[in-house]
């Protein structure tokens, strides 16, 4: 079943869809609800890498509740099943919501530590949760999430789903569903 989005993102997605260029989609901070938009995402782009900059079940604030790691657990069971596709490459930086030994558990060897950069058709991506942990590395993209920052050659995983077009260095965003920031616990976006 097609993505219902609007004519704009529909375009996007056909660009996207499209192409022959070698496709890198970079996601962060996701609620359990945004997992089946994901899904549907590579379902339909067919990205040959996956990046997660952490927070696997934004929804989840385990940081501050521990008492819900059974939920956080099963959460990112789910998120394993929909990131998990054969022929993709993942990368999975743990955040401050996570907990590393979890996500080790369903991500082994895709897990990478906060500052890692890969190097994809020729292009350096530094990865991090925070902005802090990616803005002085020497990269083309820099790939995080976390708050609503923006920094220098950055790809915030926050504001939307990005998409990085190689060997071109084409990036476009696509939004989360209505609704998502709600479910990160985000009443609103402050002067925005």
């Amino acid at each position: 079943m097609p993505i219902r989005l609007p004519l704009f993102r529909k375009k996007v997605l056909e660009l996207l869809s499209s192409t022959d260029e070698t496709k890198v989609m970079h996601i962060s901070d996701t609620p359990e609800s945004a997992y089946r938009f994901i899904g549907e995402l590579i379902e339909e782009v067919r990205p040959e890498y996956v990046i997660h900059t952490g927070d696997l079940a934004d929804n989840i604030k385990l940081e501050r509740r521990p008492d819900m790691k059974p939920l956080y657990i099963g959460a990112v069971r789910k998120l394993a099943r929909v990131l998990k596709n054969p022929g993709m490459e993942l990368y999975v930086v743990p955040g401050n919501e996570d907990d590393p030994p979890v996500v080790r558990e369903f991500f082994r060897e895709s897990v990478v530590e906060p500052g890692t950069i890969v190097e994809i058709v020729g292009r350096r991506f530094a990865l991090g949760h925070t902005w802090r942990e990616v803005a002085n590395l020497d990269a083309d993209f820099r790939l995080y999430g976390h708050n609503f920052k923006l920094i220098d050659r950055g790809l915030n995983g926050v504001l939307g789903v990005n998409f990085v077009l190689l060997p071109s260095g084409k990036a476009y965003r696509v939004k989360y569903p209505g609704g998502t920031d709600f479910e990160r616990g985000y009443k609103m976006w402050r002067g925005l």
